[in-house]
């Protein structure tokens, strides 16, 4: 009976979530419901599946009860509005009124046009206006007027009465009680960002909008029993059970055949495999023939063959037809296939990766591929993928962001009036228990109650794209967000819940770094890099030694100041060590302390005590230590005699990636009961089962650290053969974990020569020519991005700049523009100082001037004056370096120091110094904040000594401020040098920001 039913997805409007409305009107009796959201189906499908979960769940206790069992029965639809000005209901009578009503609103969204006010004809759907005193309209055979208990006295002589079939009941439901319409309240004001006492009536619901019993809904149309009868046929005509699979796990909704067959995916993917198959491993390799046809035939067996030639079509196009790198990652990598497809760069044979942590027979859904490009060039693989499929067939996953905690408490106290300095407090974590005391905010926490984790808005997902079969209509409408791609209306949760998994499309700078140093490796010195040749760069001995000493900057994933310090603690030399390290450093292994036990095992490996025989086979290459996911399966198999699919279903279990409790236990039973038939103790099973269960959810894929672990050898191995080329290309694609000065300090100790940027010879970016580097304009603070395009391009057109005139001339530069240009000695061509290039342009510029359209007939020259002597000031040319560039290029931040004092001791001589107390001065480059066991902070801090060189400092909670560092600056540090597995750090005792000399500007 309930035709317009809003849950909370529909945003800042609706108050209840899908099973609480559900939950409300099983207690209420309802048996027929209609979500109608506005101008969204998110929650359609959830809203379906939970109706007939629900059902199913309570039957038993029903009958037990002695009941008679009953199910809610669900019909979804769209509520159509335009400035929250209600258009019409669509109330799908079937799937296809599903999917016609989804790509109705899907055509509005992406083509940015406005809803009709009157919709086109749907034959799957019924159309329900709102009742209105005026209705005169010709309504069409699916059309229908809903009207509302408190509007039936308008029905008197009313010319709707000649078309009594034609009425239904209206009773709209987005509340639940008198404080969920506050909330409400609380939502619209938020929406249309005014204050709560400013919200407009025909902006919010109606107070009676709430679900009331289905007997209260008839009582109130007893007078018209025709209303009733004839919601009453509607809703029967309704039917979206097929929309329900009574299984745990949905069928898939992915595409099914690539070559539009099965018998022709599974031919193609043999055919691709074997040719791969010798590109990687040679002509006789039996090992690889017997592993890629064990992969095969469970590919094939579970019909993922597509799914493989998808992204096999996907990467082909990326270096075939647009020579872009790219990077395969996660558990992908442990597939052979995916290695011979070139969909990965990792051997899976070499590492003794796993293909069951991949897939497996028992795997219901299909596997997770996640393919990195360069941050520039991924658009470009998402707009082919787009082209590559029909619409409604392809879609960017959506995301739901809610209301968080300190969101939450701005947004309220705004509604509410409060001004910005008490919201502040509010938000303050040092202020809580101030505030509790407060009656405001007492309220404010009051509404963050039912507001926090509502959802909010409707977003786009960071990579995943869903490539369907049928239309992705049939479960969603599509929107159009400022990306360009058409977006489901669902996230991932809900993707997965109807059998959808994701194309992950992803990019990172890393690959940036990689892709333009070989370019410019080859334009800049003529040489041909073959970057996948990573075999080679694996065993470079000087590759080895470099990574040893833990100096990576600019290097993906190794060049952090953790990453850096865990390089030196393992004195990491080779491949295998560097994977294990790409692993132990993720937050959940280092916390948990089997980071410090495997360095300790590391070092003395004699010494390590092995369980069993068993675990030593297994975890050798580990000492003992389960550092991945791939050993929590080879413990699981060959300790406990499962078999490889049962345990990486485990594996999946134990990191909470599975949902149902007992098949777990039944897991875990049979855990137990196979590792007592292959003849271990009780006390042997159950530290064993200690050791998986207490890891398992801190782990980390093999192959995931694998694949980092090569790019890192990709990037090292150009730093360390074409270090200029590769740090020029670091800047280029905006740097990695560190600001942008610590690279192009990087960049000098390479040996090359950095200028500030020159008109004459700058480009948009940094270039290179032999060892002469040239800053880019981009990164000029203050420079507008026509400028940054205009001054290089007509350069490059019509020759270098003549002189100040004539680079005003050429470019038709502002003279703001011009000023910022000048003052950084970017025009420094001219043989002119900067304060009289200064007073120059004040002569071409610095008057209003009518603008000539066309070109001069005649050169005219401007009038020039006798200038008194100006001089530059070496400090303040470095204040103006700071100031537009973030750096100082010329100097060092050391340079602005009132003192000259330098420290005692460099970083490259700590280790002489252990155990003793030192002074240092260093240039600060980052910090890391954690909170302590007594959750009191501490820090982490890195800096540069005078040299340049890299030192590490910690500071206690009892030997430091509230809040040691002040900003960028150097520090003078007073500190015990410790050492930690051969790294050497400061812990702090004393810390002051050093004064620095004033700009002579200022002074002046």
């Amino acid at each position: 009976m309930f035709l317009n039913v809003h849950s909370s997805y529909s945003l800042k409007y609706g108050t209840q979530s899908i099973n609480q409305l559900i939950a409300t009107a099983r207690h209420l009796g309802v048996h027929q419901m209609v979500l109608t959201d506005i101008n969204n189906s998110t929650g359609a499908v959830e809203f379906i599946r939970e109706c007939y979960k629900q059902g199913i769940a309570k039957e038993a206790d029903e009958i037990h009860k002695g009941n008679i069992p009953y199910q809610i029965k669900p019909v979804a639809g769209i509520e159509f509005r335009i400035d929250n000005r209600l258009l019409y209901v669509g109330i799908a009578k079937n799937r296809e009124g599903m999917r016609e009503l989804n790509e109705f609103l899907s055509y509005h969204n992406i083509y940015n046009i406005p809803l009709p006010e009157l919709p086109p004809e749907m034959k799957n759907v019924y159309i329900v206006y709102p009742f209105q005193k005026t209705f005169s309209q010709e309504l069409k055979a699916n059309e229908y007027v809903g009207i509302r208990a408190k509007q039936l006295n308008f029905l008197y002589k009313h010319s709707l009465l000649k078309q009594k079939e034609k009425l239904l009941v209206w009773h709209p439901v987005t509340v639940s009680n008198k404080i969920t319409y506050r909330l409400h309240e609380y939502f619209r004001a938020i929406e249309l960002n005014t204050l709560l006492s400013k919200v407009p009536d025909e902006q919010k619901c109606d107070l009676d909008e709430f679900l009331i019993s289905e007997s209260e809904l008839i009582r109130q149309f007893d007078q018209y029993p025709f209303i009733v009868q004839n919601t009453q046929q509607l809703l029967d005509s309704c039917d979206l059970s097929i929309y329900f699979e009574n299984s745990p796990v949905p069928s898939s909704k992915n595409k099914f055949y690539y070559t539009g067959t099965l018998d022709g995916d599974k031919q193609m993917l043999r055919e691709l495999a074997a040719s791969g198959l010798k590109y990687r491993y040679g002509e006789n390799n039996p090992e690889a023939v017997a592993r890629l046809e064990k992969e095969l035939r469970i590919i094939e067996l579970k019909n993922f063959c597509a799914y493989f030639l998808i992204t096999y079509d996907i990467v082909d196009y990326a270096i075939n037809n647009c020579g872009f790198y790219h990077v395969g990652r996660g558990s992908g990598a442990n597939s052979m296939v995916a290695y011979c497809l070139r969909i990965t760069d990792v051997d899976p044979i070499d590492l003794d990766l796993y293909f069951e942590r991949f897939l497996h027979e028992k795997r219901t859904s299909p596997p997770d591929f996640d393919i990195d490009f360069s941050w520039d060039e991924r658009e470009t693989i998402q707009r082919y993928i787009f082209g590559r499929y029909p619409e409604w067939h392809v879609a960017f996953l959506g995301t739901m962001s809610t209301f968080k905690d300190r969101a939450i408490i701005r947004e309220i106290g705004k509604v509410m009036g409060l001004p910005k300095e008490e919201i502040d407090s509010f938000t303050d974590p040092t202020k809580e228990k101030e505030n509790l005391g407060n009656k405001t905010y007492q309220k404010l926490l009051a509404v963050h109650h039912y507001m926090k984790n509502m959802p909010n808005q409707r977003s786009i997902h960071a990579g995943g794209i869903l490539i369907s079969e049928e239309p992705i209509t049939y479960y969603t409408a599509l929107d159009m967000p400022p990306k360009g791609f058409p977006t489901v209306q669902w996230d991932m949760y809900e993707a997965e819940a109807i059998g959808y998994e994701k194309f992950d499309i992803l990019s990172q700078r890393g690959i940036g770094h990689i892709r333009e140093a070989v370019q410019l490796i080859q334009k800049n010195k003529g040489k041909s890099i073959d970057i996948h040749d990573f075999p080679t760069f694996k065993n470079d001995a000087k590759l080895n030694r470099i990574l040893k000493e833990g100096q990576p900057i600019g290097c993906f994933y190794i060049e952090s100041p953790a990453m850096r310090q865990l390089l030196k603690k393992l004195k990491c030399d080779n491949y295998l060590t560097l994977v294990a390290a790409s692993s132990i450093i993720r937050p959940g292994v280092a916390s948990s302390g089997m980071m410090k036990s495997y360095i300790e095992r590391y070092h003395a490996p004699d010494k390590v005590v092995y369980l069993c025989d068993v675990m030593k086979q297994q975890l050798a290459e580990t000492y003992g230590v389960m550092v991945y996911q791939e050993d929590v399966i080879k413990v699981c198999h060959y300790f406990a005699g499962l078999d490889l699919a049962d345990a990486d279903i485990l594996r999946k279990a134990m990191s909470g990636k599975y949902r149902s409790k007992l098949a777990f236990d039944e897991l875990v039973n049979k855990f137990f009961a196979s590792a007592r038939m292959e003849g271990h103790s009780e006390e042997l099973i159950t530290e064993v089962w200690r050791q998986i269960s207490s890891f398992a959810g801190y782990s980390f894929s093999k192959a995931h650290s694998a694949s980092f672990a090569v790019e890192s050898y990709q990037s090292l191995y150009l730093k360390t053969y074409y270090p200029m080329e590769f740090m020029v290309a670091v800047l280029n694609n905006y740097g990695g974990f560190y600001s942008r000065w610590v690279y192009v300090n990087e960049l000098q100790k390479t040996g090359a020569k950095v200028h500030l940027p020159c008109v004459n010879h700058s480009d948009e970016v940094v270039n290179i020519q032999g060892k002469e580097v040239y800053l880019g304009f981009i990164g000029i603070q203050g420079l507008e991005e026509k400028n940054i395009k205009i001054i290089p391009t007509e350069r490059r057109s019509n020759g270098p700049y003549l002189d100040l005139e004539d680079f005003v001339k050429r470019t038709g530069i502002s003279l703001e523009q011009a000023i910022i240009l000048i003052r950084l000695g970017c025009l420094r061509f001219t043989g002119k100082d900067r304060k009289t290039l200064l007073w120059d342009v004040h002569n071409y510029l610095g008057f209003k001037q009518k603008k000539i359209n066309g070109a001069e007939l005649f050169k005219l020259s401007y009038k020039t004056y006798q200038l008194p002597e100006l001089v530059d000031s070496a400090l303040e040319n470095a204040y103006t370096e700071l100031e537009l560039l973030g750096y100082p290029l010329n100097h060092k931040m050391f340079d602005f120091l009132k003192t000259r004092y330098r420290g005692d001791v460099m970083a490259a001589d700590l280790h002489k110094h252990l155990g003793k107390t030192i002074r240092m001065v260093g240039n600060y480059v980052c910090e890391k904040t954690v909170h302590t066991i007594k959750n009191t902070k501490m820090w982490f801090g890195t800096f540069l000594d005078a040299n340049g060189d890299f030192f590490d400092t910690t500071h206690f909670p009892n030997a430091t401020p509230i809040y040691p560092f002040k900003g960028k600056g150097c520090y003078l540090i007073l500190g015990k040098v410790v050492e930690d597995f051969g790294f050497q750090s400061i812990e702090v005792l004393k810390f002051a920001k050093l004064d620095i000399q004033l700009n002579p500007v200022a002074i002046n």
